[in-house]
């Protein structure tokens, strides 16, 4: 990509911490955001999914048009606080973690930058544990814990290996 900056539209559910990547762009202009933002409520409007509100960022790349497709659909739009590091954290600490995989990854144009984040999209919400959702998968539930000690002594536990091996899943073989 010759050292070009991408943009990257990504929005998180808070509840589930399921990510959804909407696009990435060179140059993000207010027709460009206003499409994801109609992408995202036909996304969540074929998952059969309600939104009440959005948390936004200040940026000066999200126009009026943005707020006025989310509010159109139901969704309220939230702009965060000012010096509030912590009120978007949930979103923040995603960004840090993709910027940990495309650290390791030479991405080479757009095509390949949005396939290595849905790459990661699935792995973020399909196996990868998050603490704050007592370890659960944003798109399944907890398994049924072990109970009996006898039942660890026979796991059978297979790697596979991601994105060339910078993201790692664990499976218990049947």
């Amino acid at each position: 990509m010759s050292g070009a900056r991408w943009y990257v539209f990504v929005v998180i559910e808070r509840a589930s911490r399921r990510i959804r990547v909407l696009g990435a762009t060179a140059y993000p202009t207010a027709a460009w955001v206003t499409q994801a933002a109609k992408n995202l409520v036909m996304d969540l409007e074929d998952a059969g999914c309600r939104a009440r509100f959005m948390f936004r960022d200040r940026d000066g790349k999200f126009p009026v048009l943005f707020d006025t497709v989310l509010t159109n659909a139901g969704i309220g739009v939230v702009l965060s606080g000012v010096r509030l590091p912590r009120m978007n954290s949930t979103t923040e600490r995603w960004v840090q973690t993709g910027h940990e995989l495309l650290d390791r990854t030479l991405i080479w144009n757009r095509h390949h930058l949005l396939r290595a984040l849905r790459e990661f999209e699935q792995f973020y919400n399909g196996h990868r544990p998050h603490q704050c959702i007592a370890n659960a998968r944003p798109l399944h539930s907890l398994p049924p814990p072990i109970t009996d000690p006898g039942q660890t002594a026979r796991l059978d536990t297979r790697k596979r290996d991601r994105l060339g091996g910078i993201l790692h899943e664990y499976q218990q073989a049947a």
